[in-house]
């Protein structure tokens, strides 16, 4: 525990070292309030905000299942200071940007400014989600908006399918519950429930602020804790099961699959079947086991040189495509294979995934192959971090859900020393091909 957290009178700042020329050295500043900020120059005429809060559908009830991601829409409603509208008005007056995601195990509210309107802007970012006023008017309306988004998700192929995919691979975990919740709890939800779950979820403590674009990081920092200081926000203490990056775990990992489990399903709108197999794997709480698996991942499935592609898509033509991915929540994770494919190809498809994967196992991969697939991981994820917003997602993902940023950099060193030997063996561990779950949708 930092010295702020015990006397509660001083604050705390520690500037992490990057090991990889790809990304800076952000400083890491606790605040008394419990409120972490993450910031970072970077040379790119823009500065992203970015409010990281450890809520999501993870922590709801069944009786209020998608209360996290309704209240995701009910911040921008305005609070005492702004009215409803308003800060997306003065967003885009200023040719500035703002959204907002909810997921399992989180939620994200961001906006990206030009330099210059940063500290005129980030208080009113800050404003919205500390100070939600939810409304009556404003919740029955967006009610609407809402039921409107779970009907579409309801109308969309892909998301039926996880459905079915996520409610096999979870029996106790809170992961099988939908982020947008069932139209009928949503129907029920009353304003000042979410006004409830605001004060116990949207507290200090359990958000990361993380400021990334070219600004001194002193000012950055400065910015971010006035705009959290001039709001005075309500000292109501912590929901008491708040989830901290790090409070113990109260879910114990799922126990992977003892036999192969299959569940079948019929859906009118599609053209050709779907076939899915998954395995329970490791989550973030045991990140060093995760590093094999999306290497193993991209071996597979990712591009065209990937086995399963090059086989069954290319060379075979069974498949119209196929996938693999490795899917990590907080308390587990889910590796999966997908594969859109004539419905009598099915049962052949199933048999030769089993079958690379068995000789993966057997003959593991050539150093040649895991130096390029370790390559292109790598590469991909250093990519995919250039900008002030995508570095401020990197920063937010990992501070809020580990409290700890060096996974962030040393991701790249832990993907290029993977050995063959390591490949092997976790293929070993993870991916028995006599224990694991099989979703099938056909069409009618």
């Amino acid at each position: 525990m930092s010295k702020a957290a015990i006397t509660g009178q001083i604050m705390t700042s520690i500037l992490v070292k990057a090991p990889s020329s790809k990304l800076n050295a952000p400083t890491i500043r606790h605040l008394p309030s419990g409120l972490t900020i993450v910031a970072e120059q970077l040379p790119v005429d823009a500065v992203n905000l970015s409010l990281w809060l450890n809520v999501g559908s993870a922590v709801e009830s069944d009786e209020i299942n998608g209360m996290a991601h309704f209240l995701e829409h009910m911040v921008f409603k305005g609070t005492h200071q702004l009215k409803s509208g308003e800060f997306e008005q003065r967003i885009e007056e200023r040719g500035a940007v703002t959204n907002a995601a909810t997921s399992q195990d989180y939620t994200h509210y961001y906006i990206t400014t030009a330099p210059k309107d940063f500290a005129e802007l980030a208080p009113l970012q800050m404003d919205v989600v500390l100070n939600a006023s939810i409304p009556e008017d404003g919740f029955e309306r967006e009610r609407f908006v809402v039921l409107e988004e779970i009907r579409r998700s309801q109308d969309n192929t892909r998301r039926r399918i996880f459905q079915h995919t996520t409610d096999l691979a979870f029996d106790r975990l809170p992961y099988r519950r939908q982020v947008l919740g069932p139209a009928p709890v949503i129907e029920n939800l009353a304003a000042q429930q979410m006004r409830d779950f605001h004060n116990d979820w949207y507290q200090p403590n359990s958000m990361t602020a993380i400021a990334v674009g070219n600004l001194p990081v002193d000012r950055l920092i400065q910015i971010v804790e006035d705009s959290f200081n001039q709001l005075k926000p309500s000292s109501i203490p912590p929901h008491p099961s708040l989830l901290t990056p790090h409070s113990p775990d109260p879910y114990s990992p799922e126990i992977p699959f003892t036999e192969i489990t299959r569940r079948e399903f019929v859906d009118r709108t599609l053209q050709q079947a779907r076939l899915m197999m998954i395995w329970r794997v490791p989550g973030l709480t045991n990140l060093h086991e995760t590093y094999e698996l999306d290497v193993l991942s991209s071996i597979l499935g990712h591009g065209r040189t990937a086995r399963f592609v090059k086989d069954l898509r290319e060379e075979q033509g069974w498949v119209s495509s196929i996938s693999a991915s490795n899917m990590t929540y907080r308390h587990q994770g889910i590796f999966c294979i997908s594969a859109q494919l004539p419905v009598e190809n099915v049962e052949k498809v199933e048999a030769a995934i089993v079958q690379h994967i068995q000789t993966l196992q057997a003959n593991s991969v050539t150093d040649l192959e895991l130096s390029r697939v370790c390559t292109q991981v790598a590469n991909h994820f250093i990519f995919g971090n250039e900008t002030p917003s995508d570095r401020a997602g990197l920063y937010g993902y990992y501070q809020s859900q580990l409290g700890d940023l060096e996974p962030a950099f040393n991701y790249t060193h832990h993907i290029q020393s993977l050995t063959v030997s390591d490949i092997q063996t976790a293929s070993q561990k993870y991916l028995p091909t006599d224990a694991y779950g099989v979703v099938v949708v056909k069409p009618e």
